[in-house]
């Protein structure tokens, strides 16, 4: 672990708003002694809806010191946490608001006197807009993202997948993966079957934490919109959280503790698939836990 006197610069780049996975995300990351977050930037979407989710975020957790950078709006999404937002406006957040997120981002990585951690939960127009506006930020900075399928596909599925934030901008992943900084992924062989549950879950929903109450209130207003999404009316919200993709990427940021680590060659291909092949970068990869049930109360602790 890093100690609190050696905390991380990052900027963490969010398609918050849609998988409530990004605000456990984003709650945990807040959480993290380890991390100096610098700067939040939303991707893809409704991404001035994103910001205003972050802000209100930001704004339950104390954290309007933190900046938010809008990045490119792309694709149309559905908005899954419209109801906790309500008529909450970003001209009523007392934090700083920047409209150019690209630009945001080159300027937080070139300007901090530390290598910066380009966190990345979601799919990468921003980051790919970043590296063709400012290619030097790849000296300065190194990413860290939850992407891709390289041995198992999601739920543990025994077969690989086009995971979303690769195929949803696949063009942009393999700009963000041939760049020329060092790369840390966590895809879903190691992401994909990470939850919370039974007392680890409790013990988020009973905590006074405004910010893990926000969480929880998040997660049941999700639930609500996203019933008819394959497997989710199985699933019961009183007692587990949804798949967690994204935490782990967070904890990646800091530590790789519980994890199986592999340096391998990801090439991304153009219709969204991420394998194992010569052909592409150096990466190195969360394939598997050593002990993903300390992963999981660390997690539990920190939000609960």
């Amino acid at each position: 672990m890093t100690s609190p006197s050696a905390r991380i610069p990052v900027i963490i780049d969010t398609d918050i708003g849609l998988d409530v996975d990004d605000v456990w995300a984003l709650a945990f990351a807040l959480q993290c002694p380890e991390l100096d977050i610098r700067l939040v930037t939303t991707a893809t979407g409704d991404t001035a809806y994103r910001a205003r989710l972050v802000a209100r975020l930001l704004e339950v957790a104390g954290r309007e010191d933190i900046p938010i950078g809008v990045g490119i709006p792309l694709d149309a999404s559905p908005q899954t946490h419209a109801a906790w937002l309500g008529d909450f406006s970003l001209d009523g957040y007392r934090g700083m608001v920047l409209r150019d997120g690209v630009g945001a981002l080159c300027d937080a990585i070139m300007t901090s006197p530390e290598p910066m951690t380009v966190l990345c939960i979601g799919p990468l127009p921003n980051v790919a807009a970043a590296l063709a506006r400012q290619p030097e930020i790849v000296e300065r900075a190194r990413f860290v993202g939850m992407h891709g399928s390289l041995r198992q596909g999601y739920l543990g599925a025994p077969k690989p997948m086009r995971e979303f934030n690769v195929k949803q901008h696949a063009l942009a992943c393999q700009a963000a993966f041939r760049a020329g900084w060092p790369k840390t992924i966590t895809p879903l062989d190691s992401c994909g079957t990470v939850w919370l549950e039974d007392e680890r879950f409790e013990r988020v929903a009973a905590s006074e934490n405004p910010l893990s109450q926000a969480v929880i209130a998040n997660h049941f207003g999700w639930f609500d919109e996203v019933q008819d999404w394959p497997g989710i009316a199985q699933m019961d919200p009183a007692r587990r959280s949804s798949v967690l993709f994204d935490c782990v990427a967070v904890y990646l940021a800091f530590s790789e503790e519980h994890l199986v680590m592999e340096e391998l060659p990801v090439y991304v291909t153009a219709d969204g698939k991420t394998l194992i092949d010569e052909r592409g970068a150096l990466v190195r990869c969360a394939t598997g836990w050593d002990d993903k049930p300390a992963f999981l109360d660390l997690l539990a602790a920190r939000l609960g």
